[in-house]
Parts: C-alpha cells; structure tokens; sequence
C-alpha cells in the first residue's frame, strides 16, 4: 500500500498534476484571443475615426497631396499619411478618390501609391514592440514585422526610379508601370458598382462610436477630439497586443501550431494564399500582417512562411483600391488601382526568386534590435517618420 502510494505521488506525478491545473481550458484561451483580437480590431479602427476627424477638421491630408506633382513629395507625403492613419487602404482610397475629383494628377498618384505601400509597414513593427520584453520572441516578431518593410522599401527602391526615369522618355509623362496600367484599364472597361460594407467596421462599430462619444465629453473641439480618439486608440492597441502576446505563450499556442505548420502554412504556395484571402475579407494588410508578426514571434508560424505571407497580403490589400475605383467609373481612377496590383506583382516577380536579400537583411536587424532595443526605436522613427519629413522639407526647399 505503501509503495503504491509512494508510486501515485511521485514528484513526476505531482508536477505533471500541477501543470494541468495551471493551464486554462482550451475553450478559454480561445475566447481569450477572439476577445484580444476583437479589441485589437476596434483600436485600430478608433485610431482611423479619431484620424479621419482631425483629418477633416485640419485638411492635413489634403495639403500633404497639394503639391504632390514632385514624385518625392507624393511617395514621402503618402508614407505620412499611411502612418498616421495607419491604413494603406484608407490612403489608397483617399487617393483614388482625388484622382476622380481632378485634385490629384494621374502622374503624382502612382508614386503617391508607393509610398502608401511603405506606410502601411509601420504597423508590424509597432505590434512586433509589443512583445520588446522577451528577447527571443521579440526577435521573431521584429524580424517577421522587417519581412514586410524590407520588401517595400526595396520594391520602391528598384520601381521608383524605375517609373521616375521612364516617364521622361515619354510625350505624356508616363512611366512603364503607367502605361501598362493604362492599357490595362482599357480593357476592362469597369462600371460602377456600390462599395461593400466592411465587416470589421460592422462589428467594431459599436467600440468606435463609444470611443467618440467619450471624445466628445472631453471636448467639444474636432482637432482636438480627433486627436484624443486617435492616442485612446493607440494605447488601447498596446493594450491589447500585451495580452494577445501573452495569451498566445499559453496552451494554445501547443494546440494551434501543428494546425498552422501542417495546413495553412506548410509550403510558401499556401502562405501567399492565405495572406492574400485572410487580407481581402478584412479588407486591410495591416490587419493581417499585424495579427501574423505576433504568431511569428511565438514562433506558431515559421519566419521562412512569413516573407510568402507577408507578400499575398500586399497583394490582398489592393482589391480594396479596386472597389474604391468602382465607385469612381473614371478611366483614371481605375488606373491608379491597377498601378497598385501592377506594383505589388512585379515586386513579387523581383523579390521571392531573390528572397535571400530581404530576409537576410530582416534576420540581421532582428538579431541587432533583440540585443539592443534602441534599434528597433530608431529603425521605427527614422524610416516612418524622420526620412519622409526631412525629405518633404528638402524637396520643398531646394526642388520645388
């Protein structure tokens, strides 16, 4: 009897009994991270409400896109807008919809289209601090988040000068991705059709307005209001990127990853599919590429998928700039959607056959970052905030 109870009560026993009571049901951590993640989505939409009304309460946007004719002040001036609203889709409509209005010239909207497609990288990146406190996973979050910079910033490095210089050989401007956009809306000859309601606004609605109604108590003024909402928005987003990360160290990170390594992410093939779909039902690459770095870092989804991901997701997030210019039937409006699939196809023609460049470029950093976190700082300020400022000030002073 003795050794039998000596035999149930081990110490292996113990522990083993002790660790299935300190793990969570399933049950519980799934409905722990639909709720991180329904407060991630509502953050990131209260963030563009409160945006959008200092945006119109300011007409910041619209001066940024004033002299938007230079290429430099309309790739640089689109990179700002991005970050702040933080939503390529918002600056690519916003675009597309000034093209249609003939506030925006057809010339400065592609580059404009660029510069939207950095902007919207700052969103990985800010996710990937998130988890700044634990090395190792903060690494595969930065690194996975630089994945998706480094391509664009690399794809504008190679197309920019690209369309820059070709455009000059050209009676009308028009640069070689222009052309072929062009020709392309020729051909399909779109009509107009009613733009479709996002789901995630639908359901996110409900957070947004009480975040606005609660703006409106603080004040009365809309610069004021926007900018309140915006920074709620923002620290709601750390809020519930802290607890998502730490949700996602738990149990069901054990029962997910042979789900994600074995079917959704088990080749590139898929993981370009899956960034591509999951981007066109949200509607957003920064939804989906800011939900993927967090699973990257911990270490759910393999760093080698997440270039594949990162890449249909950039492709995904140009369906919205097609339905925008469905609601503008305007041969030009339509053109400048298509210059953004053109862009986002032929940088994936560039880079995935030579990937060792930017993901040996983002596994460099991440190591530099994990060992000292004022990289990460830097890299955040400089490339999203510091550079496009700076250059819209030269270029204003000494080309303009």
């Amino acid at each position: 009897m003795n050794a039998r109870l000596d035999k149930t009560t081990s110490p292996q026993s113990l522990t083993r009994r002790q660790g299935d009571k300190a793990h969570s049901p399933a049950w519980l951590h799934g409905l722990y991270a639909v709720m991180c993640l329904y407060l991630f989505l509502s953050a990131i939409n209260i963030m563009g409400a409160g945006l959008g009304t200092f945006g119109r309460a300011s007409d910041w946007m619209e001066r940024v896109f004033a002299h938007g004719e230079n290429p430099f002040i309309a790739l640089l001036g689109a990179v700002l807008v991005t970050v702040m609203v933080q939503s390529s889709s918002f600056t690519t409509a916003l675009i597309i919809t000034l093209v249609a209005s003939n506030q925006l010239g057809l010339h400065a909207a592609v580059y404009a289209i660029m510069g939207a497609n950095i902007g919207t990288a700052v969103t990985g990146v800010i996710v990937a601090l998130g988890s700044i406190h634990i090395r190792r996973q903060f690494r595969r979050a930065f690194t996975a988040a630089l994945l998706h910079d480094f391509f664009n910033l690399l794809t504008v490095a190679v197309l920019f000068p690209l369309e820059w210089i070709s455009s000059m050989f050209d009676e009308q401007g028009r640069g070689l991705l222009m052309r072929w956009a062009m020709w392309l809306a020729d051909l399909m000859g779109m009509e107009a059709e009613v733009n479709p309601r996002n789901p995630i606004k639908i359901i996110t609605k409900p957070m947004v307005d009480s975040f606005m109604w609660a703006g409106d108590l603080v004040t009365r003024n809309d610069v004021v209001h926007g900018i309140t909402v915006a920074i709620a928005g923002l620290l709601l987003m750390f809020i519930a990127l802290v607890f998502m990360v730490k949700n996602l160290r738990g149990a069901l990170v054990r029962r997910l990853e042979g789900l994600f390594r074995s079917v959704l992410f088990r080749n590139d093939l898929t993981s370009y599919v899956v960034g591509a779909v999951s981007t066109v039902l949200v509607q957003a690459s920064t939804i989906t590429t800011a939900i993927i770095v967090p699973l990257a870092g911990a270490g759910i989804v393999p760093l080698k998928r997440v270039f594949a991901f990162m890449l249909g997701a950039n492709l995904g997030t140009t369906v919205t700039g097609v339905i925008a210019a469905t609601a503008h039937p305007v041969a030009a409006a339509v053109t400048v959607a298509l210059f953004h699939v053109t862009f986002n196809l032929v940088g994936t023609a560039i880079w995935y056959p030579l990937q060792r460049v930017p993901v040996s470029a983002a596994r460099w950093y991440g190591r530099l970052a994990s060992k000292s976190k004022r990289y990460a700082f830097l890299f955040l300020f400089l490339v999203f905030l510091i550079i496009p400022l700076v250059g819209v000030v030269l270029t204003e002073i000494f080309i303009m």
